[in-house]
């Protein structure tokens, strides 16, 4: 499959309509991450309806904020930078009972247009090796936003969560993959959840194309443009052998760059996993 040249829409509407895909009117790329099998605690599986992932939420309905409401979301972790939100002029949704909260992974400073200049570079080669390297940046700016949502699932078991940033691909899915990752889910499937997002952005194709014509470098390089958006399989398994080997492994992350506990740790994964009475993933 070319991963540069648009799906085919039946396809595409064939994947939205089943697992883990999530509709919620006008929100993009809504997958929930439970009932993958745990690898390391056998018999168990992450916890259905309970962490959602998923594109920016600032067009959202009505009726999308009914049914985040109906799902059991409590709360929303946008990771976008507020020069993102500013630009885009996409702001954080106001929804009844939940609570939005913006912890953005990069702070204004990191957004200049030296740095952005830089880091398009870097998506716009497509090459694997490149996103590592804008992997590592996630990962070493990312601590305190990370530690927000994994402080929520430590603390408030009973309360769904969704995280997102803007297109839920890079941002959101390391967040994912550290969430999956210490819940035992293997690597493939780790993987596989990252390349759905080859589908779960189909529907906003236009509007993202649209947005990177505006930059100097992908204005007339539709090529570069599309790169920024792959989101191939073993793109994220290069991702999972970083972290085990740069990073230390998943716990070692939350140890140094969160600060959080081995109780922390611990409870944070008991609060994912349940047993697995229901359906599982393959």
């Amino acid at each position: 499959m070319n991963d540069l040249a648009p799906l085919d829409p039946v396809y595409v509407s064939d994947v939205l309509s089943k697992p883990p895909f999530v509709t919620i009117p006008g929100v993009i790329n809504v997958r929930d991450l439970g009932a993958y099998p745990s690898a390391t605690h056998p018999g168990k599986v992450t916890r259905p309806g309970f962490l959602y992932r998923s594109a920016e939420l600032s067009g959202i309905t009505d009726e999308g904020k009914a049914l985040v409401q109906d799902l059991g979301i409590r709360a929303v972790f946008d990771l976008r930078s507020d020069t993102e939100i500013k630009k885009y002029n996409s702001p954080l949704p106001e929804i009844d009972g939940v609570e939005v909260i913006h912890t953005p992974v990069f702070q204004t400073a990191d957004y200049s247009p030296e740095m952005m200049a830089k880091r398009y570079q870097l998506y716009a080669s497509g090459k694997t090796e490149a996103f590592m390297e804008l992997y590592s940046q996630i990962l070493d700016h990312g601590g305190v936003s990370f530690g927000t949502i994994l402080r929520h699932i430590r603390d408030r078991p009973n309360d769904g969560c969704l995280f997102h940033c803007t297109a839920g691909k890079d941002r959101t899915g390391i967040i994912a993959a550290i969430l999956l990752k210490l819940a035992g889910v293997e690597n493939d499937a780790i993987a596989h959840d990252y390349s759905l997002t080859r589908v779960g952005r189909e529907p906003a194709r236009e509007m993202i194309m649209s947005r990177l014509s505006k930059e100097p470098l992908f204005a007339s390089n539709n090529e570069a443009a599309l790169n920024m958006f792959t989101c191939r399989h073993e793109t994220m398994s290069a991702f999972l052998n970083l972290l085990e080997e740069k990073y230390s492994g998943v716990e070692e992350y939350i140890r140094r760059y969160v600060h959080l506990s081995d109780e922390d740790i611990n409870a944070i994964r008991n609060n994912i996993l349940i047993a697995s009475n229901t359906e599982t993933r393959l």
